[in-house]
């Protein structure tokens, strides 16, 4: 995903949380009230600009607001949080979930107390987690070695007489180099120096075994010397070759060990990594946050959605049954449900409850499948998120450097670790693939799990590409659909504002869809 400017993420954070202002730009012209200026700018700035700018509105909308000191936040969001569940199939995502405490209240205190713990936590975890990655750079460079040096007895063993005769050479010559040469003066190479002894490196480079040594046609010193290190070269030949072998394979299994605990630090961190991105208090302008005061602020928000099937609809003939020929996107009828909640945090026990002024609004929207995916990929470059992408750096941009060389190492296996695929993907702000799955199997994102958004078609035929202000419109049939899911959402809408009425004995009027 492309990096966003300093403009863009100042507004982002500003804005974003403001679900309506995200809905305006996804479809200025049903939801924002100044749909050509939203419009305009994202032509030329993009979507999170066009957050500044946007002004919200929704298909159908509903308030309650009640200020009662004894009533507390929980009970209130939880009966909407199930009631929602049952209306909608259990397909409700918590989109907001802000919190701000004033300076000098106990509940501040106590808030980045905890945070702070997270903090130390999370950063002993990627620590440990960045001298793991800095392990495996060291034993892939130990790798590289061993495999050079075991490849010369690779070649002293080739079938190819003249290609074997080159490998044992070498060996020779390494063996001269690191383990005759500390015998000092006694060695081969000091005595070659000495007078009558010229020949002594020639004769031992000439011949492979004790026969051919004992052949040779050289003086009876010379001779000795020459059969006496080539036995002691062929034993240390033998040995070596099959030690540096057992060290090459241990090392490997020592380089899957170290990926497997970087996999399980990683999984280990994340916890305390979002924790800490989770306990980061919003700074809310709100002139109610006075810093003496013990006063906390909550924003919540709760979406629900139903998806409209074009089947159901033919079957129930509200539509023909030529509907079924089209190809048509799926439409979600949605009712997004938002608290702002305003009260003074009281100790009960080792928790804090919340009593004060909750003021609960009810909005309806419809949102076909290539605007759900714009609305939340927008959603997805959260606060939470981008703390998690700035810390992926420790694992995923280093193992991407590294990775051929450990699909080289590991083999097969490293397909089995999740090591087989780039974890660096170059995506364009809100371009959607037309691909039906993802599969991320890279064990890294158990830290960083960012997936893309698929589309499983495109009504565009001629791009490949999905941007915000760039959806393709309704066409005739669609229109029809998008019509029926706003009464339906309407109507849910409704139901759920009426009956949590009822329930806490408010009164309420006729139901206008009964």
């Amino acid at each position: 995903m492309a990096d966003l400017s300093k403009e863009e993420l100042e507004v982002k954070s500003k804005y974003l949380d403001d679900i309506t202002k995200v809905l305006a730009v996804v479809r200025p012209d049903d939801y924002s009230s100044n749909p050509d200026k939203v419009k305009e700018i994202l032509k030329s700035k993009g979507p999170f600009i066009a957050l500044a700018d946007a002004r919200g509105k929704s298909s159908r909308s509903h308030k309650i607001t009640y200020d009662s000191s004894s009533s507390t936040l929980e009970p209130i969001y939880f009966w909407i949080l199930d009631f929602m569940n049952k209306l909608f199939g259990g397909n409700v995502k918590k989109l907001v979930d802000n919190f701000s405490s004033t300076a000098g209240s106990a509940h501040f205190s106590e808030m980045q107390m905890k945070s702070t713990r997270m903090q130390d936590e999370g950063m002993k975890i990627m620590q440990t987690i960045g001298v793991l990655v800095k392990g495996l750079i060291n034993l892939i460079y130990d790798l590289k070695d061993f495999e050079l040096r075991l490849h010369i007895y690779d070649v002293a063993n080739s079938e190819d007489v003249a290609e074997r005769q080159q490998g044992i050479n070498s060996l020779k010559q390494v063996w001269m180099d690191t383990v005759d040469a500390k015998r000092g003066n006694t060695g081969i190479k000091a005595m070659a120096q000495q007078f009558g002894y010229n020949t002594l490196i020639d004769g031992f480079i000439a011949v492979n075994s004790i026969e051919e040594a004992q052949k040779i046609d050289l003086n009876k010193r010379v001779q000795q010397i020459v059969i006496a290190r080539v036995g002691e070269f062929l034993h240390w030949k033998k040995l070596s070759e099959i030690e540096l072998r057992k060290r090459y394979n241990i090392e490997k299994v020592y380089l899957k060990n170290q990926i497997n605990s970087l996999r399980m630090y990683s999984r280990w961190a994340k916890p305390y990594l979002k924790a800490v991105s989770e306990l980061e208090m919003k700074g809310l302008d709100d002139p109610a946050m006075v810093k003496a005061f013990n006063t906390a602020i909550f924003q919540l928000t709760l979406l629900g959605k139903n998806e409209v099937k074009v089947d159901d609809l033919i079957y129930d003939k509200v539509l023909p049954d030529y509907y079924s020929k089209e190809k048509l996107r799926k439409y979600y009828s949605c009712v997004l449900v938002s608290f702002y909640f305003r009260g003074i945090p009281q100790k009960a026990g080792n928790q804090y409850v919340f009593g004060g002024r909750t003021e609960m609004s009810f909005n309806s929207y419809v949102l076909n499948e290539d605007e759900m995916k714009i609305f939340e990929k927008m959603l997805a470059e959260s606060d939470v998120n981008d703390a998690l992408k700035l810390a992926s750096g420790m694992t995923d941009d280093s193992i991407d450097e590294i990775r051929s060389d450990l699909e080289h190492f590991l083999g097969d296996e490293a397909k089995v670790l999740g090591l087989g695929t780039s974890v660096k993907k170059e995506e364009d702000e809100f371009k959607v693939e037309k691909s039906d799955s993802f599969d991320d199997v890279n064990p890294f994102s158990a830290l960083f799990s960012f997936k893309g958004f698929k589309s499983s078609k495109k009504r565009s035929s001629d791009s490949n590409e999905l941007k915000a202000g760039e959806i393709p419109k309704d066409d005739d049939y669609e229109s029809v659909i998008r019509g029926i899911a706003k009464g339906k959402a309407d109507e849910l809408c409704y139901t759920l504002f009426d009956v949590y009425k009822k329930a806490h004995g408010m009164p309420s009027h006729e139901d206008p869809y009964g």
